[in-house]
């Protein structure tokens, strides 16, 4: 049984402004690795390219017969590259482990966190986004690095997009088990180069795809949904 952030949540899409008294701010990372390959085309996508290049193959220029004869004899020699291309489907997709990166490799992940955060402050865990509380960092993408790098150890395998947070923000409204409404910023930040992360400071984490990030957050779903492209 999946267990979901429960929050009551207004989403804006205002201004970047973060505050102008004393309220309380929170920084959270849409922390993503992108497509490995290069997704497969959409079916429309496919013939419409079928057609356009039969189109031009009408009115291409025709080159003489030497000419041809010439360039089908370059390449022959010792040399021969056998290409076998990779699975796309990895053994990770087969058993839905939702640890590896090793797994719908043509989309984008998002990392998710379970355990205390912000949302919940009664001690109860839920699913999040590495998040922490702004305090006295330089800036609020500054304190978006600190969440993330307390979650992974280090920061040399990320990439922060941009300074200014992404999209808009959240507004967590005051109820029983949130004595304080707040702000949540995103900040977007990408995988570089690896396949693996010592994920710490959680009970559990998962990498997901967009589709899949949505049934996290049922309440928060339709602000997700503009916010994350795909």
């Amino acid at each position: 049984m999946r267990r979901s952030l429960t929050s009551l949540v207004r989403p804006l899409a205002g201004a970047r402004v973060f505050s102008t008294s004393s309220e309380k701010i929170v920084a959270s990372v849409l922390f993503e690795r992108l497509p490995v390959v290069i997704p497969k085309l959409d079916p429309a996508v496919y013939a419409f390219q079928e057609f356009s290049f039969r189109w031009r193959q009408q009115y291409r220029r025709k080159y003489p017969d030497e000419f041809l004869d010439m360039s089908k004899s370059r390449g022959k020699g010792d040399y021969q590259i056998d290409y076998v291309p990779a699975p796309r489907i990895t053994e990770a997709d087969e058993t839905n482990d939702r640890k590896s990166l090793q797994r719908a490799l043509d989309r984008r992940l998002y990392l998710l966190l379970y355990g205390n955060s912000n949302e919940a402050p009664s001690g109860k865990p839920v699913w999040h986004f590495p998040e922490k509380v702004y305090d006295s960092e330089e800036t609020l993408r500054k304190c978006a690095e600190s969440a993330l790098e307390s979650v992974l150890g280090d920061l040399s395998q990320t990439y922060f997009v941009g300074n200014a947070p992404m999209g808009g923000h959240m507004v967590i409204q005051q109820r029983e088990n949130v004595p304080e409404p707040y702000k949540r910023f995103f900040f977007k930040s990408q995988v570089i180069d690896t396949n693996k992360f010592n994920i710490r400071k959680c009970e559990d984490f998962v990498w997901v795809t967009k589709d899949e990030l949505l049934e996290y957050f049922p309440e928060q779903a339709e602000f997700l949904k503009k916010m994350i492209i795909s």
